[in-house]
C-alpha cells in the first residue's frame, strides 16, 4: 500500500476551488508529524488557512505578491494571483534557523521529511498537495502576517486541495544510473 502511494502521489496544481476541511489538514498534520527529527527536537511549527482563514490568507498573499500591485490593471493583477483561488487549504511550514549549521541542515531535513509525510497522508485521503516556495514568502510584510519571529524561517507553502484531473506521471531516471556501488 505505501508503494502504491509513494509512486502514484502527484504534485496537483490545478485545483477544483473545494474547500478541504481543518479537521483534515489538522490530522494529517498530526500523524506527519512522526517524520525523524533528530533528538526529537520537532523544529516545526505551522501556519493553517482554512475555512475562515482561506479569505483573508488570500488577501494577505494578493497584496505580498505583486509590491507594484498599483501599477498593474486589474486583468493582470487577476492573472498573477489566479492560483491563489483554487487550493481549499494552506499550510505554511515555519522552522527555525539554528545557528550551528549542523543543527539547521538536520532541522531543514526533518521538516522536508515531515512535508513528504503530509504529502502521502493527504493522497491517502484523496486531498492532493502542492509544495511551493514562492518569492514573496520571505517578505518582511508576510512574515509579519504569518507573525515569523527573527531567528524562523518559512520553510514552504503547502497546498492543499481537492482535483478533477491528475496529472501524468512524469518517467524517472532508472536508479541504477544514480547508484554508484563502493568497493
Amino acid at each position: 500500500m505505501l508503494k502504491t502511494i509513494i509512486r502514484e502521489r502527484r504534485s496537483i496544481k490545478k485545483f477544483n476551488g473545494k474547500a478541504v476541511a481543518l479537521s483534515d489538514v489538522t490530522a494529517v498534520l498530526k500523524d506527519a508529524a512522526w517524520a525523524p527529527n533528530h533528538g526529537n527536537r520537532e523544529p516545526w511549527r505551522f501556519v493553517v488557512a482554512a475555512d475562515k482563514g482561506l479569505d483573508a490568507i488570500r488577501n494577505t498573499m494578493k497584496e505580498c505578491t505583486i509590491p507594484k500591485w498599483n501599477m498593474m490593471t486589474e486583468e493582470e493583477l487577476e492573472q498573477k494571483t489566479a492560483g491563489f483561488k483554487l487550493p481549499g487549504a494552506f499550510v505554511f511550514v515555519i522552522i527555525p534557523e539554528d545557528s550551528r549549521q549542523k543543527e539547521r541542515f538536520e532541522d531543514f531535513s526533518a521538516a522536508c521529511a515531515l512535508i513528504q509525510n503530509a504529502q502521502l497522508l493527504a493522497w491517502e485521503k484523496g486531498i492532493g498537495t502542492c509544495w511551493k516556495t514562492p518569492v514573496w514568502i520571505d517578505a518582511p510584510k508576510f512574515r509579519q502576517a504569518l507573525d515569523v519571529k527573527p531567528g524562523e524561517r518559512i520553510l514552504a507553502m503547502l497546498q492543499f486541495g481537492y482535483y478533477d484531473e491528475l496529472p501524468k506521471a512524469k518517467e524517472r531516471t532508472p536508479i541504477e544510473k544514480k547508484i554508484t556501488y563502493f568497493g
